[in-house]
């Protein structure tokens, strides 16, 4: 009878391990497949990283099953925290590995998608990058794909709404040094800008950094244009800050970073003009901007987790998107298995609120067209000011 136990557990133990290894896993007689949520939820990207996950979270909440191959399974959001550190990113991402996810959603900033990029391909999971805009993202791996446009469209559409917009024929461009999503902006910026014969001053400040008065009075003193700082939230609320206080009168551009509701409230009152391209403007879609609004006001951990009001954040449209392409994948492979998903994936279409998402060949979403917003400084609001192509 001992004998016949023994087997009988360790058959039990092999079956068990089987199922969690396939991205599935079964829970009082429900079936659950687990989505990895990899965002940063601390450091200096982490307001965005919780508004992109809020995104997530209210997709799971208006759909939290999936069905494949006829049967219904639970979706799971299990999460990991970044910590908007590329050290502590694999470790981050061997945490989602080690509990058996499906697929991986995430991060909000490029450096940590790239620094667990690795551990996710080694573990044959497919991660869905979801604002992270670094071409070295998906760059020589068939395992990260991403919804958003990338960052040498980015750059070139707002050196051409700079050039179009201004006139501008002198821009100063502000990074932190070694961030890679910064510095890879600054030189898409300034290719276009240089190729539409525009000069561009360029200067990189050290992490940590708190005082930007230096650099904000080198622009004004070499007359430049515009001024692009495609910098993190924390540093951008202080370069607007303080480039107030300056009393600055050339435009500020900013990336999709500084699509914030901190940043925002950083320019209100101030006479700082400033303007940012992103992924979704809020009245693109009015059902999710209800919904999304409800969802916000109804729970107060989503509500301080949106910076303390319901403005709609473009990532956290992205979120939305990311989440149902997620299951369309799931649904594409008709199995929890990861390596059948990430298999599926390069063929899922799908209509979101921020544009239709269809992969190319390297697993970049196929966009051609960027919202430029700009601050309405004493509404405290955003106002949409163009569509912007690149040329």
């Amino acid at each position: 009878m001992k004998r016949i136990f023994a087997l009988a557990l360790a058959f039990l133990m092999i079956v068990c391990c089987f199922t969690a290894c396939s991205g599935g896993a079964k829970a009082n007689d429900e079936k659950v497949i687990r989505i990895g949520v990899f965002e940063p939820a601390s450091g200096d990207s982490g307001a965005g990283g919780k508004k992109e996950t809020l995104g997530v979270q209210y997709a799971n909440s208006q759909v939290p099953t999936v069905d494949i191959n006829g049967e219904t399974y639970k979706v799971e959001l299990v999460y990991a925290d970044n910590g908007s550190d590329q050290a502590k990113a694999p470790a981050a991402a061997a945490e989602l590995v080690g509990k058996n996810v499906a697929i991986v959603l995430g991060s909000y900033g490029s450096g940590v998608s790239i620094a667990a990029s690795e551990t996710f391909k080694n573990a044959g999971v497919a991660a869905l990058g979801i604002t992270c805009t670094n071409p070295n993202v998906t760059a020589g791996n068939d395992h990260y794909f991403r919804i958003c446009f990338l960052d040498p469209f980015q750059g070139t559409v707002l050196a051409n709404f700079a050039t179009d917009k201004f006139g501008a024929k002198k821009a100063y461009c502000l990074g932190e040094l070694g961030n890679e999503y910064d510095q890879g902006l600054i030189s898409f910026f300034t290719e276009a800008f240089e190729a539409a014969g525009g000069k561009v001053i360029a200067d990189s400040f050290p992490t940590n950094n708190s005082d930007f008065t230096s650099y904000i009075n080198k622009a004004k003193s070499e007359g430049c244009d515009v001024f692009f700082c495609p910098v993190s939230i924390a540093y951008s609320t202080q370069i607007i800050a303080q480039a107030a206080a300056q009393k600055v009168d050339f435009p500020i551009l900013g990336s999709d970073t500084l699509d914030d509701n901190m940043v925002l409230a950083a320019a209100k009152g101030t006479d700082v003009k400033l303007y940012v391209s992103t992924f979704y403007a809020e009245g693109g879609n009015a059902e999710f901007d209800a919904g999304i609004k409800e969802y916000i006001n109804a729970n107060a951990d989503a509500k301080t987790t949106n910076g303390g009001d319901d403005t709609i954040s473009a990532v956290t449209a992205m979120g939305y998107d990311a989440y149902f392409v997620a299951l369309e994948a799931i649904k594409a492979a008709g199995s929890t298995s990861p390596e059948a998903i990430k298999a599926a994936l390069p063929s899922v279409t799908y209509k979101g609120v921020s544009g239709d998402i269809a992969f190319d060949e390297i697993g970049d979403a196929k966009r051609d067209t960027a919202y430029i917003k700009t601050a309405d400084t004493a509404a405290g609001a955003w106002a949409f000011e163009t569509m912007q192509k690149a040329k």
